[in-house]
């Protein structure tokens, strides 16, 4: 039995920030009946690489494990429909600008009414309330606004995007489904339910470690840095012989004093000109250039091996296609390859995190627009053919 097995929720949301949310309590057992426009769907479906099933690789794995219903929201007979399915679910996960739901008659209060142990996740570029609340947000938005986008990309070029620009959308929709669990413990207990609320930036700003009070006490306000870490060194990515890239990590005095002897340098550690983190920082040209010196002189593997024989962590920076040719990833079964009926064999992310005892899987890939409606509609709201088929041809789904 998988843990969230029992509970049903419903991603009425677009794109991948709340969807997300939803996409994690799939993976963990929970029912999810992912609710789209009529003839359109989410706009996630046409957001990547296209395949021959008609719908992209981003929607093919990020809608995993989920239904799909279509449900018009704006339709007066689409409105009483979602709440009767709302009466039957114990989660609601939604990313409209706030005021939406509300103009149409579906907001917190209508839905909470209609089902009063619901639990709701919100997310939204700048959440429900403040002077910005009402503004639309991106992935790209947050991660800005958030404060990552200033610190990425070299301190002679311009902010750079942070891996990816849907790194906020990912991280909201993390933090969501934690607090949508957290909250239906506490629904439980109670037997009321609560909104959870989320604006896009404020995963990316609670991420910053020592960020905001550096700058509080200090006045100290962190400038790009590239591959470089703040506070430490060496801690970035260095060259190797074979034109790849290692990363390498020292994050004490000890560490380094075990890659300066690795390299041959003893006698700068310790009691040495960059015996200390102090010292490092001073010179952080002459330490990383005498680290790239070495890695230089070394292959990728050998870098990595010489490096875990001495202690000191190091590891391949990644393409995707070494990901694929990794022992490390093939071992912990990161990648799993889930045939879909449409598409063929897709390899996708494997679930996170690793649960022992009752852990998550991929079972199915995202859905073609509407599949379950049939089933929903009959199953749960009792609706018959003849009637699906008056109100497909009404529009309303």
């Amino acid at each position: 039995m998988k843990p969230l097995e029992g509970i049903r929720v419903l991603d009425i949301a677009t794109y991948i920030a709340a969807p997300y949310c939803a996409t994690i309590m799939a993976e963990f057992g929970a029912e999810v009946i992912k609710v789209e426009m009529p003839g359109v769907g989410d706009p996630c479906r046409r957001l990547g690489s296209v395949t021959e099933a008609g719908d992209t690789l981003v929607w093919l794995s990020e809608a995993r494990n989920k239904k799909s219903i279509t449900l018009n929201l704006k339709d007066p007979k689409g409105k009483e429909m979602l709440k009767q399915l709302v009466a039957k679910a114990d989660v609601v996960c939604e990313n409209f600008r706030p005021g939406t739901l509300e103009k149409w008659d579906l907001g917190w209060d209508v839905l909470s009414a209609v089902n009063p142990k619901l639990v709701m996740l919100r997310v939204s570029g700048y959440g429900q309330t403040g002077p910005y609340s009402a503004q639309p947000g991106f992935g790209r938005i947050g991660n800005a606004f958030g404060g990552i986008s200033f610190l990425a990309g070299d301190p002679d070029r311009p902010p750079a995007t942070p891996g990816s620009a849907t790194l906020a959308d990912y991280m909201s929709g993390l933090y969501g489904a934690l607090g949508v669990v957290m909250a239906l413990r506490s629904a439980e207990a109670t037997g009321v339910g609560q909104q959870v609320d989320v604006g896009l930036y404020e995963p990316i700003f609670r991420i910053l470690d020592e960020l905001a009070p550096a700058y509080d006490k200090f006045g100290f306000i962190r400038q790009r840095m590239g591959a470089p870490t703040v506070n430490v060194c060496p801690h970035s990515h260095y060259p190797t012989d074979d034109d790849r890239w290692v990363a390498i990590a020292c994050t004490n005095d000890k560490i380094f004093a075990r890659l300066a002897k690795l390299m041959g340098q003893e006698d700068v550690a310790g009691d040495g000109r960059y015996g200390t983190i102090q010292q490092r920082e001073a010179d952080r040209a002459g330490v990383d250039g005498m680290v790239e010196a070495w890695t230089r002189s070394h292959t990728q593997k050998e870098v990595v091996a010489l490096c875990a024989e001495a202690e000191v962590p190091c590891g391949i920076v990644a393409a995707i296609d070494e990901i694929f040719e990794d022992p490390q990833y093939a071992a912990r079964d990161n990648i799993v390859r889930v045939n879909d009926p449409r598409a063929g064999e897709i390899a996708v992310p494997n679930v996170v995190p690793r649960l022992t005892g009752t852990p998550g899987s991929v079972d199915t890939l995202g859905p073609a627009l509407g599949a379950n409606n049939a089933e929903i509609y009959g199953g749960l709201l009792g609706l018959g053919d003849e009637e699906l088929e008056v109100l497909s041809g009404e529009g309303v789904i």
